[in-house]
């Protein structure tokens, strides 16, 4: 049984929330999907991952950040201005919003108030940063960035004098923006309340790691240096082999095949350790 939820935001923005598996929220953990960079809640492996984890008992939630830029459908990008604001920091508020929304029972009174979280690429980031906030009972993250200072000077520079950046969409070839403040925002509180190492050194948590070795876009390095930094009594490494950064899943999804099944077994088999 799945349901549909529209959460305000302490910054007054609509978070648009698809919770899986409603039934079991009286019984089992909640697991919590985290999108990435040009991310949206029904792309791809996602809808699929939710039923997949709530058909084993879960209860699962799938959201949009509010300024992620995709409209109500969930089909595509195309609000450019909306996507242009976006900030890590505003990722965080957000996704730490959303935790505390089922604490308090927003998504039902019982619940067995255990969350687990399950971060893609930059989602994988936020969602280890959030813990310095709000903290979860395990963290898994799917080819996650080890770092949100990804530029080079030289592109820092022309982003800072003229006042925005310009990336394509690859996959709908839409030319997106982000303003100078996302690089104000990385740059001021990457040492800090936006650092994923001194996040991931503080977790103290289970946490699964999950790269795949062929991975172009957030090389496997970066998952091996989160593991290095973690604490090694709580966290597990697994690399997919032959497979880059979307597992070899594509959007519109069509149907999943033996790397990402292999994805969702190492996830499944660590949160019925942890959980069950």
């Amino acid at each position: 049984m799945n349901r549909e939820f529209r959460l305000k935001s302490n910054e007054g923005y609509v978070l648009n929330i698809s919770l899986y598996g409603f039934e079991n929220i009286n019984k089992a953990p909640c697991l919590i999907l985290v999108h990435g960079f040009k991310g949206f809640k029904d792309w791809g492996f996602f809808p699929f991952t939710a039923e997949q984890l709530s058909e084993n008992g879960y209860c699962v939630i799938l959201f949009n950040f509010s300024h992620n830029g995709v409209d109500k459908s969930g089909s595509d990008l195309f609000d450019v201005k909306s996507f242009a604001k976006n900030t890590v920091s505003l990722e965080v508020s957000e996704l730490v919003q959303i935790i505390r929304a089922y604490k308090s029972g927003f998504f039902g009174n019982k619940n067995s108030k255990k969350i687990g979280l399950i971060g893609h690429s930059r989602g994988g980031g936020v969602a280890i940063i959030s813990s310095m906030i709000e903290k979860v009972d395990a963290y898994i993250v799917w080819a996650s960035v080890a770092k949100l200072d990804r530029y080079t000077e030289r592109q820092k520079a022309e982003w800072r004098e003229k006042g925005l950046i310009e990336v394509v969409n690859s996959r709908t070839k839409q030319v997106l923006q982000m303003n100078v403040e996302v690089l104000e925002d990385i740059e001021k509180n990457k040492n800090n309340s936006l650092s994923i190492k001194k996040a991931v050194k503080n977790l103290n948590k289970p946490l699964l790691i999950i790269h795949g070795t062929e991975d172009l876009t957030v090389p496997i390095v970066e998952g091996e240096q989160i593991y290095n930094w973690s604490n090694k009594e709580f966290t597990e490494f697994e690399r997919i082999p032959a497979c880059g950064h979307t597992f070899d899943i594509v959007h519109p999804f069509k149907k999943s095949n033996k790397k990402f099944d292999l994805v969702i077994k190492k996830t499944r088999d660590f949160l019925d350790r942890k959980f069950l």
